[in-house]
């Protein structure tokens, strides 16, 4: 592997993050649920990260805010259009994968 100077890194790092919003936001039938189960993260988990990120250089972001971010539209929009209720099996593996975790 060729070998990358720190800015150099930072910026495939931030290319990479781009493109996974961009695949996640082309993919909103894959619902945060499913990815919680299988990934142990979500669309949620990333807008924390993300704000989380912006607290520790020093911006002030708010959950909403980061959340817009990585949804692309405001969280309630998001929901309202795509993301149904919890089916049951679906409840059922992420309690299983929440009890595991522990």
């Amino acid at each position: 592997m060729t070998p990358i100077d720190k800015a150099a890194q930072t910026e495939l790092e931030a290319a990479a993050f781009r493109r996974l919003l961009e695949h996640l936001r082309q993919r909103p039938d894959v619902q945060n649920i499913d990815l919680m189960t299988m990934a142990g993260f979500c669309r949620n988990c990333l807008a924390n990260w993300y704000g989380d990120a912006a607290k520790a250089t020093g911006l002030a972001m708010t959950k909403d805010e980061a959340r817009k971010m990585v949804y692309g539209m405001s969280y309630d929009d998001w929901k309202a259009k795509y993301q149904p209720e919890s089916t049951p099996a679906q409840a059922s593996a992420f309690d299983k994968t929440a009890l595991d975790s522990h």
